[in-house]
């Protein structure tokens, strides 16, 4: 048994112990956060310029991305904020990302109007979402 233990710790180099959570708090602060995520927002409206080129594949590889750190910006944010305004975001949250995934979904299947129309729905769920932080 040691032996089986040593030969596979030999090939594979360490032998993980536990998870990484990582994802899980990434400790970024509040202020961080409100201080970084505009420009996060306008990184991930840059993906126009790949559908208007049909780049399907990088305007994915972009979104994919960008989406991730601005939704944990938005994430920390919303924390952050009082008890009583914390259900709007999370519904604007929730729509924002799920149009994201459309997206992606859409640019997979290269559907250049469902494109247009997530992207879209994108920058009216950004600004409302701006306004409200």
């Amino acid at each position: 048994m040691v032996s089986v233990i040593l030969a596979r710790e030999a090939i594979f180099g360490q032998v993980a112990v536990g998870f990484d959570l990582n994802l899980a708090a990434t400790g970024q602060t509040f202020e961080e956060a409100k201080s970084e995520i505009r420009g996060h927002a306008q990184a991930l409206l840059q993906i126009k310029s790949l559908i208007e080129s049909e780049s399907w594949g990088e305007a994915q590889k972009v979104l994919r991305k960008n989406s991730a750190v601005l939704k944990q910006d938005i994430y920390t944010i919303i924390q952050g904020k009082p008890g009583s305004e914390r259900p709007e975001l999370r519904k604007l949250y929730s729509n924002l990302f799920n149009n994201a995934t459309r997206l992606d979904y859409a640019a997979r299947d290269k559907d250049a109007s469902r494109v247009w129309q997530c992207y879209e729905n994108i920058v009216v769920a950004l600004n409302d979402i701006l306004s409200r932080i």
